[in-house]
């Protein structure tokens, strides 16, 4: 990012330019009151506090872009809201304050996701504005990130995330390195403390990397790989400016800078495994850096400002200084085979995706053997991706919530009982095949159960590009065993003996005696109602050996 303003912003940014005047202009900061924080703790939900806060957050983003892309702006609404800012309880969220426990640290020093990230929008925009901003403000700013940011982050006790190896270690290091970087260096002092932190965060970063495979594949989906390898990116960068070293040259590195292009289904949709979207935003900043160094498709859209509903600066400010329009360099692989995710995504006219694994995952779902099917821009068999995020959704009962569940995947129930949480709970790849006509993808998935009696339960996949699937679970067991096959989705199909259709886009021909649709309202990652019918196909699987066959086709 430049230290005083960004470089002139190419015509295709002109809708984000305008989103940020706009939000500029809105005099709306949401006051973050002791009713508002207390929300949380008394009834669990996050959403209301959480908008805002995020609020707040797109008014600080928007006026400080507005300021380093517009010289002549007027400071006075930028320097209130850094003020504002300052005098917040906490940066952190409710539902991550306990994280600063572990110090023996209030709230207002929780060093979470959100703080770093606020440090960081501060930490740069205070120093790119330099002398334009009023001193008292800056210097207010300044002792506010000491405080809350970086004297936790100088202490030697280990922080609660450092240890996660996922997005959390490549945001909350790469935040606070940035920010570190901004603000620190100008005395003897300060360059020490900016060596250490700038090593703690490295540390980070290994850790964060090794959570990859060599594929480079982030079990928690696109979402969150643009979250956490977005900070990684922005941090490597500004490190390479500050020091020369370069933490993107690895094959890993680019391995994973090519996973969203992997796992894409076409049309702007991706595999939604785990907590994730099936429409998830991808910041154009860094698909062009990426592009540029790696090969990567470059952006074919640039978002709006409102499409990150936590209104990131890091996303922000490197899309306004990096991005540049370009055109693709490579054709992408039709079929793409994640060897250490276990994922196999096809695309084309039609798109398919299923998934092995195990079920303690980063924001694990128990969804072993799951699959997707996608047609003209739709996905029909689906995955449901993320549920509202609430205390519960990341507690003890998290799987009796659908989207996390199994009830809330097309895989088998057995004599009533599901999918179970854990490490040791995964699926076996027995075979991945692909001779351009067919893929064939056999999956273990016996040891996802705990059925008396079961001896092993194998899923074949069988693909061909044309749009027919062919799935089939062998089944061995002592005794005989009630089988129900789920298939979800959010459009309601119509069963008929030995067949079922949602509505002409996807039919199924089965074998199973009794067949039922029902219908459950949750809610999404937005709190919005959330929809979802589940087609049940009722079987029982004999003692000894069975196979259950379904076939699905799609136009």
């Amino acid at each position: 990012m430049p230290d005083s303003a960004f470089p002139r912003p190419p015509g295709e940014l002109t809708s984000l330019l305008r989103d940020i005047r706009a939000a500029a202009a809105d005099d709306a900061m949401p006051e973050l009151g002791f009713s508002a924080y207390r929300d949380y703790f008394d009834t669990g939900n996050r959403i209301r506090y959480e908008r805002r806060y995020f609020r707040r957050r797109a008014r600080l983003a928007a006026r400080a872009a507005q300021a380093l892309l517009a010289p002549e702006t007027d400071l006075g609404p930028l320097a209130d809201t850094l003020w504002s800012v300052c005098d917040e309880y906490t940066w952190a969220l409710p539902a991550h304050v306990r994280h600063s426990t572990d110090q023996d640290r209030g709230p207002e020093q929780c060093l979470d996701l959100f703080a770093a990230e606020t440090a960081h929008t501060l930490a740069e925009t205070v120093a790119a504005l330099g002398d334009r901003l009023d001193r008292r403000v800056a210097d207010r700013v300044r002792a506010e990130v000491e405080r809350r940011v970086f004297v936790p982050y100088t202490d030697d006790r280990p922080l609660n995330w450092e240890g996660f190896g996922n997005n959390w270690e490549a945001v909350c290091a790469g935040a606070t390195g940035m920010a570190a970087l901004a603000l620190l260096g100008g005395s003897p002092a300060d360059t020490s403390r900016l060596a250490a932190m700038l090593d703690r965060s490295r540390r980070a970063m290994d850790r964060y990397l090794a959570g990859f495979g060599d594929d480079g594949g982030c079990a928690e989906g696109v979402d969150y790989w643009v979250y956490g390898f977005g900070y990684f990116v922005y941090f490597a960068e500004a490190l390479r400016e500050h020091t020369g070293e370069d933490l993107l040259d690895s094959a890993k590195v680019a391995q994973i800078a090519a996973f969203p292009h992997r796992v894409a289904l076409g049309g702007g949709a991706y595999a939604p495994f785990s907590d994730a979207s099936e429409r998830p935003w991808l910041p154009a900043g860094l698909l062009t850096r990426l592009a540029e160094r790696f090969g990567t498709p470059p952006a074919r859209v640039v978002p709006s400002l409102h499409d990150d509903h936590c209104y990131r600066w890091g996303h922000l400010s490197r899309t306004l200084a990096w991005f540049r329009p370009g055109t693709p360099a490579t054709t992408a692989e039709a079929t793409s085979h994640l060897p250490d995710l276990a994922w196999v995504v096809h695309r084309g006219r039609f798109a398919f995706a299923a998934k092995g694994g195990h079920n303690d995952e980063p924001h694990n779902h128990n969804d072993l053997g799951h699959f997707v099917l996608h047609t003209r821009g739709q996905s029909v068999l689906d995955d449901l991706g993320a549920g509202e995020y609430t205390a519960g959704y990341f507690g003890p009962d998290r799987y009796d919530r659908l989207h996390p569940s199994a009830r809330g995947h097309s895989v088998p129930v057995i004599d009533g009982q599901v999918q179970l949480p854990g490490a040791d709970r995964t699926a076996k790849v027995l075979l991945f095949h692909d001779d351009g006509d067919t893929i064939r993808f056999d999956l273990d998935l016996t040891s996802a159960y705990d059925v008396p009696g079961l001896r092993s339960l194998i899923r074949r996949f069988r693909w061909w590009p044309h749009g027919r699937l062919e799935l089939t679970d062998e089944i061995d067991t002592e005794r005989d065993l009630p089988l129900e096959e789920l298939f979800i989705s959010r459009r309601e199909p119509v069963p008929a003996t030995g067949s079922a259709d949602w509505d002409g886009l996807v039919t199924l021909t089965h074998n199973c005696p009794q067949t039922s649709v029902s219908l459950e309202t949750t809610h999404d990652h937005q709190a919005r109602p959330d929809s979802v019918y589940r087609l049940t196909c009722t079987t029982v699987a004999p003692a000894g050996q069975s196979s259950h066959r379904f076939v699905f086709t799609l136009t």
